[in-house]
């Protein structure tokens, strides 16, 4: 060949490029977005349109984000960008959580480092430095989250240490009082001695604790004649409450024995002769435990014989524990472990303080904030039920010698079990009844209210309407004050002769009105007689300085963001969180608005799982599989990041490692090079040049129908959140339909053909129409990637691909019959390729436009069908030959498409020079003998 005709060959030509780079373009992108000021843009492109809210539950202003954290603000944008593309108007105003004890915390710790108390410092002073830092973390995150491509209003975002935000949770609170369902009351609450604090539930979390338990001989004082003598024996795994007992629980329906000791092992504390008394079914457990090796069943009873008939005595009768220990019968006493019967100490548990409550029993208050008994406490004044690491503390050890060696110590032994820690310092907690601020749950129907709110709400998955029902049905009163510094206070006063708060809406419209001004820093600093007026004497009333809980804060956002700012509406479309928030923010805010409206600030809730390693395990530092987010985006850029967000599935924990990641970036490379033909192939394309679709072959009508289809996944994925199902379906489309299908068949009619072709023409046009749907449909996903793409198509100073909304596909591309034709086309195919394959490996050929194979066809309607058609075209083949018949015995073929056999054999003829196709025709053309009738055509006539 003595011509080169490569440049008569329209190959693809774009520059939008191979290799992403998107460590250093998507910064740019980002850049580009803030002069264009596309939040604005958008707001002024969708305004009038319907409206579609998500509700930013606040991340915590304290440290930089994590993997779980770049997950909900990724899956955030992908909806809210996909609502506005489905044409709505979606506005994000992002926000933050600024009050709490972590961040005064870190305070506290640069005091402590400096040897100096937080108490000793003006509380404005302290608070101040608590802003301060919360501030600065503001603005780490903000970077972070925008870095992520997440686009939202961020030069406007709600804080809740805003001076508006603090004054409309103050006016929250306060809508309670007046309603009547605020009130202080003394009972067990969730305490941490480390933080010196009470911790609602949501802010507990659960861990294996090791719990030394104990058996305890209560002697029965008078009672019913078959317990003459005897001792009610208890079991506990807090030694350190049996100061604190003030009582003893059975079960009314349960059977109960009176046993004799005849035989102890050594070192059993157990005595010869001693009579206990223990549940029937829990017997074998006791004796076991007490190294008792014989006994004598002396009788048998049901609890309902001595509940509310019998006294016994405290262990340590005798030493400062002289009242009487009533049995009384408890609902919740199960056989499940222990005794049968439950020591009760009021001031240290839920059940023990609704039954005391009930029956009259006291509440003493024997342990301090810190953990450590009262001074008035006898024989363990000063001492720690536990230590700031968590260990059991010397009272645990002080409460059992003494219980012992006053003879009423069993036995004991160890237990691990699940028990409550703080989420914050990770140590246990313990109950302990302290004066408290709450939320009545039956007050005003609040509890009814909610779970009628619930039914009205779609919860996604569907799962966590049963989650959220069971924690509302079985939820104690909400305590609502916090010891600390940092936060909103109560802002109460309470009359020192009644002991109740005052109400009164003037007083609550100045307090209010202080703190819009000043912020929550006016409660402290000013005197009591600027909230009072002239109308009180404020010597007659205390000043709450209790601080309220930050879910109430977080809680309470839908007043003061929802409802205040003019772009957004009340209830919010949707809110979307982890499914820990079933018992945070979503339950907090479903309280909040109940009590104050009537029903739930969401329509919708959408919950996600956790980030967990590749093979499942919980992230930790220890562990070594953390995976920052910043660092991924390092390497890979933020549209991996997002992708992989997108294609899991986030109903369930979500598995991240370096693997999954190169995974996700192959499918990535994938993506982008299917663009990058789409983009190359319509070099120089005009609307001229479009082709009606009418006027199209079936293979690009088909591929048409397949858009149709698509519009309608892609559509109803992101409708139902369900990204993963959408964006798979993308790019099995993008991968099996079109790179390994329809661009391999119509590659040679892109390159060879000449401009005016109908192939050719035909392609292009779906070639458009693919260019604007992939990038609008895959744009929530892969902002930047697909606005680099859209941009170099459309460039201008004005244009980005999140100012479109997804194509309008006519209803008319949905051709059924065609798709099914083109499916049993396609498995043909599929065995023709297959036999070139095996020629090809065994270099027969080189490549498939040097066979023209017999396909043996037995169906006589697929031989019908295929002769509608170029197959050689779709073979990618120089020729074919098909015919009727189930073919020789050595023909190829596959199972999975019985009768079609393939006959390879080589195409007869040249090799066209220009498109290399091997045709008799090569060598006609004077001019051009190297060229087929086709190229020929083109390179002569153009």
């Amino acid at each position: 060949m003595t011509t080169d005709y490569k440049a008569t060959v329209f190959l693809p030509a774009t520059p939008f490029e191979m290799r992403a780079g998107l460590v250093k373009k998507e910064p740019a992108l980002i850049e580009r977005w803030d002069r264009l000021d596309l939040y604005g843009r958008l707001r002024a492109t969708r305004k009038g349109r319907e409206k579609f809210v998500l509700h930013d539950g606040p991340p915590y202003a304290n440290g930089n984000i994590h993997i779980g954290t770049a997950l909900n603000k990724i899956l955030k944008d992908v909806i809210n960008r996909s609502q506005s593309m489905l044409g709505k108007d979606a506005p994000y105003v992002p926000g933050w959580d600024c009050h709490g004890l972590p961040i005064e915390w870190k305070i506290e710790e640069k005091y402590r480092a400096a040897g100096k108390s937080k108490d000793a410092v003006p509380v404005a002073e302290f608070r101040q430095e608590c802003r301060a830092f919360a501030d600065h973390w503001i603005g780490v995150q903000k970077a972070e989250f925008r870095r992520l491509g997440v686009e939202g209003d961020w030069s406007n975002p709600y804080l809740t240490m805003d001076f508006k935000a603090e004054a409309k949770i103050v006016d929250e609170c306060l809508k309670f009082l007046m309603n009547g369902g605020l009130y202080r009351g003394a009972k067990p609450v969730m305490w941490s001695v480390v933080e010196e604090t009470a911790l609602a539930e949501a802010e507990v979390e659960y861990h294996d604790h090791t719990s030394t338990t104990i058996h305890i001989r209560f002697p029965v004082v008078s009672g019913p004649e078959v317990l003459a003598g005897a001792s009610i024996v208890i079991w506990t795994t807090t030694p350190w409450t049996m100061p604190a007992n003030r009582g003893i629980a059975c079960a009314a329906d349960a059977d109960y024995v009176r046993v004799k000791v005849t035989g102890v092992a050594e070192g059993s504390r157990a005595k010869l002769g001693e009579s206990l008394v223990v549940a029937g079914p829990l017997l074998a457990e006791v004796v076991k435990a007490a190294g008792i090796t014989d006994h004598e069943i002396e009788a048998g009873f049901p609890g309902s014989d001595i509940a509310f008939k019998t006294i016994c005595a405290h262990p340590l009768r005798g030493q400062g524990y002289d009242f009487d220990v009533p049995v009384l019968a408890g609902d919740f006493v199960t056989m499940d472990t222990g005794t049968g019967f439950v020591h009760i100490a009021p001031s240290h548990g839920a059940d023990d303080f609704e039954l005391g409550r009930k029956h009259g029993l006291p509440v003493p208050e024997l342990v301090g904030p810190n953990g450590a008994y009262l001074d008035d406490v006898p024989l363990f004044a000063g001492k720690k039920v536990l230590w700031p690491n968590g260990k059991e503390g010397n009272a645990n050890s002080s409460v059992l010698a003494a219980i012992d060696e006053a003879g009423g110590l069993l036995a004991q032994g160890k237990l691990v079990h699940s028990y409550p820690h703080s989420w914050r310092s990770k140590a246990p907690l313990i109950f302990r009844a302290t004066p408290q601020w709450f939320i009545s749950m039956t007050t005003n129907d609040l509890r009814e209210k909610a779970l009628t709110a619930i039914d009205q709400v779609q919860w996604v998955p569907a799962a966590g309407r049963n989650r959220i029902y069971s924690m509302i049905s079985s939820r104690p009163d909400w305590v609502i004050s916090r010891q600390r510094a940092w936060g909103v206070p109560i802002t109460l006063f309470v009359d020192r002769k009644t002991n109740e708060p005052l109400r009164d809406p003037a007083v609550n419209a100045r307090i209010v009105e202080a703190v819009t001004a000043e912020g929550a820093d006016a409660w402290f600093t000013s005197a009591p007689s600027r909230f009072l007026g002239e109308a009180y004497d404020p010597e007659g009333f205390e000043q709450v300085m209790d601080i309220l809980d930050v879910w109430f804060d977080s809680g309470s956002t839908h007043a003061f963001v929802l409802e205040e700012r003019e772009e957004l509406k009340w209830p919010a479309d949707l809110y979307l969180e982890g499914s820990d928030q079933h018992r945070g923010w979503f339950h907090s805010s479903l309280l909040e608005a109940c009590g104050t409206r009537g029903r739930a600030p969401y329509e919708g809730v959408v919950t996600h799982g956790f980030v967990v390693d590749g093979q499942g395990r919980k992230m930790s530092k220890s562990l070594g599989n953390t995976i920052a987010p910043q660092n991924v985006i390092d390497q890979n850029g933020a549209d991996i990041l997002r992708l992989w967000v997108a294609t899991s599935d986030f109903s369930e924990d979500l598995k991240i490692d370096n693997d999954i990641l190169k995974a996700k970036a192959e499918v990535y490379r994938k993506l982008r090079n299917t663009l990058r033909y789409v983009m190359g192939s319509l070099d120089g394309f005009t609307e001229a040049e479009r082709l009606p679709v009418a006027e199209m072959p079936e293979l690009d009508r088909w591929v048409l129908h397949r858009v149709a289809e698509l519009d309608k996944a892609m559509r109803e994925g992101y409708q139902t959140y369900e990204f993963h199902r959408a964006f798979m379906a993308l790019t099995d489309f993008c991968i099996g339909d079109l790179s390994a299908f329809y661009f391999d068949v119509r590659k040679d009619a892109i390159y060879c053909d000449g401009p005016s072709s109908i192939r050719r023409r035909a392609v292009r046009s779906v070639l458009d129409v693919l260019f604007n749907c992939l990038t609008t449909w895959a744009a929530p996903v892969l902002c930047f990637t697909m606005e680099e793409a859209w941009l170099t198509r459309n460039p201008g100073d004005d244009e980005s691909i999140h100012l479109r909304e997804f194509p309008a596909v006519p209803a008319e591309w949905l051709d059924p019959a065609l798709a099914a034709k083109w499916e049993r086309l396609r498995a043909l195919r599929l065995v023709i390729t297959g036999a070139l394959e095996i020629e090809r490996r065994e270099k027969r050929i080189g490549s498939s436009l040097q066979a023209q194979p017999i396909v043996h066809i037995a169906d006589e309607d697929l031989l019908a069908l295929a002769r509608t058609v170029d197959f050689a075209e779709l073979s990618i083949t120089s020729g074919i030959e098909l015919l009727a018949g189930e073919g020789p015995a050595e023909a190829f073929r596959l199972t999975e498409v019985p009768g079609v056999a393939v006959e390879p054999r080589p195409a007869e003829g040249e090799k066209c020079a220009r498109c290399w196709m091997v045709l008799p025709e090569v060598g006609a053309h004077a001019d051009h003998p190297g060229l087929c009738h086709r190229c020929h055509e083109v390179v002569a006539h153009g």
